[in-house]
C-alpha cells in the first residue's frame, strides 16, 4: 500500500511538473533557435530572408532589427489567426525573444566580422542547422510554433501534397523579395538561405522522424486551463 501511495505521488509530481518542463523545453529551443539566425547573419555573405525583411524594415522605421523582427512576428500572428490556426504560449515567447536575443548574440559576438566566403558558407550551414534544431525542440513540446515556424506550418497544412521544406523555400523567396524591395541587403547567403534553409530541415526532420503537420499545438487558452487544473 505505502509502495503503491508512493508510486501516486511521483506520477503526480511529475505531471504537476510538465508545465515548467514544456516552458523550459520552449525557452531552451528559442534560444538555439536565436543562436542559429545569428550564425546566419555572421556568415557576412548576404542576409537570410526573414533578416533581410527585418533589416529592410529597419530602415524605414525607428525600429532595430530586434524590434522589426518583432514587428514581423506580430504580422505573422495575426494571419495566421485569420487562418483559424492555434497560438499557443510559444508563439508569443517567440515573438518577444528571438528577434531581441539574435541581436544581443550579434551586439555581444567577440569575433571580429567574416570576410571569407567559404567559412561564411559554413557559418550559414550550421545555422541552418541549429535553426532546425531549435525548431525541433519547442515545437515538440506542442504549445504552438513559432509566428513564422507557425505561418509555415500552417501554409504546410492547406498545401499537404508538398513538403515542408519546399513550402518553406517558396514562402522565403516571398519574404525575401519583399525584404529587398525595402533595401534589405541581399547576396550568395540569401540564395542559399532560400534554397537551403528548407532542404536542410528537412534532411534533418526525415533522420529524426519528425513531422511538424501531425503536432496538436495547445492554445494559449488551454494552456492557462492545464496550468489551472495543476494548481
Amino acid at each position: 500500500m505505502k509502495r503503491l501511495t508512493a508510486i501516486k505521488r511521483l506520477k503526480t509530481t511529475w505531471t504537476n511538473s510538465e508545465p515548467i518542463i514544456s516552458l523550459l523545453r520552449i525557452l531552451f529551443g528559442l534560444a538555439i533557435y536565436s543562436f542559429g539566425v545569428y550564425l546566419t547573419i555572421y556568415a557576412n555573405i548576404g542576409l537570410a530572408p526573414w533578416d533581410c525583411l527585418a533589416v529592410g524594415i529597419s530602415l524605414h522605421t525607428p525600429l532595430n532589427y530586434g524590434g522589426a523582427m518583432a514587428a514581423v512576428s506580430l504580422t505573422a500572428i495575426v494571419i495566421q489567426l485569420l487562418l483559424h490556426e492555434r497560438i499557443g504560449i510559444a508563439t508569443v515567447l517567440d515573438a518577444i525573444i528571438t528577434g531581441n536575443l539574435t541581436q544581443l548574440f550579434c551586439d555581444t559576438s567577440p569575433y571580429p566580422e567574416n570576410h571569407s566566403l567559404w567559412l561564411g558558407i559554413v557559418f550559414m550551414l550550421f545555422g541552418f542547422l541549429f535553426i532546425a534544431l531549435g525548431m525541433y525542440v519547442y515545437m515538440s513540446a506542442e504549445c504552438g510554433c513559432g509566428p513564422k515556424d507557425g505561418l509555415l506550418v500552417a501554409i504546410g497544412k492547406r498545401l499537404p501534397k508538398i513538403p515542408i521544406g519546399v513550402a518553406e523555400v517558396l514562402l522565403w523567396a516571398v519574404v525575401t523579395l519583399c525584404g529587398w524591395l525595402l533595401g534589405g541587403t541581399v547576396g550568395i547567403g540569401t540564395v542559399i538561405s532560400t534554397f537551403g534553409a528548407g532542404a536542410v530541415m528537412h534532411l534533418f526532420y526525415t533522420v529524426i522522424h519528425f513531422e511538424p503537420k501531425k503536432l496538436r499545438h495547445k492554445s494559449v487558452i488551454e494552456t492557462v486551463q492545464t496550468l489551472n487544473r495543476f494548481n
